[in-house]
């Protein structure tokens, strides 16, 4: 969530005449990630969030916009697309693909106990079986053949030790990806990116989830990875909390049983899912795009997680 494409207010007035949410009062650009444009847009009749969509394309956003509403329905608390008079829920602003939809209430929880963690793997799961039924299809658009496309770019910043862990794991994830095993993980929409300020709580109650746009169809055991480690270690030095980390788990399970297969390849996918932000960190950091309010994110975080999962797998 960052600005690259300046919206003025005439503009999102312009925008809401079109739109039964009522008459502008406020406008606010919205600091962080750095994939969109996103706005705080509030109207006489409630608080929406506008996003602007920078890599996105027409043809690849209904899957994310749709996927969310189809959450919604079944009663999973994600943000729900808003439709203008004449029934579309992908619009444009400034040139560019658009779309508003409710603010979630609640905060951030950014230092995480147990009972956090519970609540985002039950909730995760939950998440998984509703999204089973959803009847578009997209590939996750960060998954391998984008680390292999991206990887040769960022490998000329980082030194030569660490290049040879990279292509190493790479190269790992490669021949993972080949095996029965991979190829008989159970699939369907995910998140891609449930990290800790993508999920809102109200106390120790889950409110949200949020930022849905590196969804695509995947492993839900990548998912799960994607969320322990982020969730589940220690910010500074990557290693496990396991009070939270088996908290995690206990409470997806108690949801959605983890199949053989996917207890098999959970380190690997914990692997895949490091490796993944690591490369995106990388590219984001030495390759940047100019906006206003970016941040790009220290790819050294996840190089640490990188290194951590490789030499301490796990056991379930």
């Amino acid at each position: 969530m960052a600005v690259f494409t300046t919206v003025t207010e005439q503009q999102a007035q312009e925008l809401l005449v079109n739109m039964p949410l009522g008459q502008l009062v406020s406008l606010q650009g919205i600091q962080g990630g750095i994939e969109n444009t996103n706005y705080f847009l509030t109207s006489d009749q409630s608080e929406y969030v506008l996003t602007l969509f920078e890599r996105l394309t027409q043809e690849q956003l209904p899957f994310y916009l749709y996927l969310m509403k189809h959450l919604a329905l079944r009663g999973i608390p994600v943000p729900n697309p808003q439709a203008n008079h004449q029934g579309e829920i992908l619009l444009s602003v400034a040139d560019k693909p658009a779309a508003i939809v409710n603010k979630l209430s609640g905060t951030n929880q950014l230092k995480p106990n147990a009972i956090h963690c519970k609540a985002v793997g039950a909730m995760l799961a939950r998440m998984h079986l509703a999204g089973r039924d959803f009847d578009r299809h997209q590939p996750n658009l960060r998954s391998l053949p984008w680390w292999q496309k991206t990887t040769p770019l960022v490998l000329p910043f980082i030194t030569q030790p660490l290049q040879q862990v990279l292509q190493g794991e790479l190269a790992y994830q490669t021949h993972i990806a080949a095996s029965s095993a991979y190829a008989a993980l159970p699939r369907g929409p995910i998140h891609g990116d449930l990290f800790r300020d993508n999920v809102m709580f109200e106390g120790d109650t889950l409110a949200g989830l949020f930022d849905f746009y590196f969804a695509g169809v995947d492993s839900f055991l990548y998912d799960l990875c994607v969320c322990l480690n982020d969730w589940c270690i220690d910010l500074e030095t990557g290693i496990w909390d396991h009070e939270r980390l088996h908290a995690l788990i206990d409470a997806y399970q108690s949801v959605r049983p983890l199949q053989a297969s996917e207890r098999q390849l959970i380190n690997a996918m914990l692997r895949g899912a490091a490796i993944r932000f690591w490369i995106s960190r990388l590219w984001d950091f030495y390759l940047p795009r100019k906006a206003n309010m970016l941040k790009a994110h220290d790819p050294i975080h996840f190089e640490r997680i990188v290194l951590e999962r490789v030499r301490h797998p796990i056991l379930l």
